[in-house]
């Protein structure tokens, strides 16, 4: 069962459907759901609390919702990113970690990484993949 439920989410349409399921998830287990979203040091503050206030503004009712805004330092790949939300898991002691998966090709997959593969390795939490349409 998974009470602790952490949701990624960086404004695309991708992360919006994983936190939909987030929150079912949280629902059908009352659960408590926790949004995160990692910034860089070009970030800019305002628009990231915005997307976090829209997101749990989106998800509200029926379910305890807080959110967090996560920093990392590095700017380049996905590994600042896989970094904090790891230690954002393994600090808050979530059971579930939920992101969403855009489509890259292979080579981009490749060259750039997939958060979702190097969390699993990171992380004693489950991990749930949401894909888009």
């Amino acid at each position: 069962m998974f009470i602790k439920i952490l949701a990624a989410i960086d404004g695309k349409d991708s992360s919006m459907k994983a936190l939909m399921e987030a929150k079912r998830m949280a629902v059908s287990n009352h659960g408590t759901l926790r949004i995160v979203y990692v910034a860089t040091e070009d970030t800019d503050q305002k628009s990231s609390l915005r997307l976090l206030a829209q997101a749990k503004s989106a998800v509200d009712d029926g379910v305890t919702v807080d959110t967090r805004v996560l920093h990392t330092e590095a700017m380049y790949g996905v590994t600042g990113i896989v970094d904090a939300l790891a230690n954002g898991a393994r600090e808050w002691g979530a059971d579930l970690v939920v992101v969403g998966s855009s489509h890259r090709g292979a080579l981009e997959r490749w060259v750039i990484g997939s958060v979702a593969e190097q969390l699993i390795s990171k992380i004693d939490a489950s991990v749930l993949l949401v894909r888009s349409p």
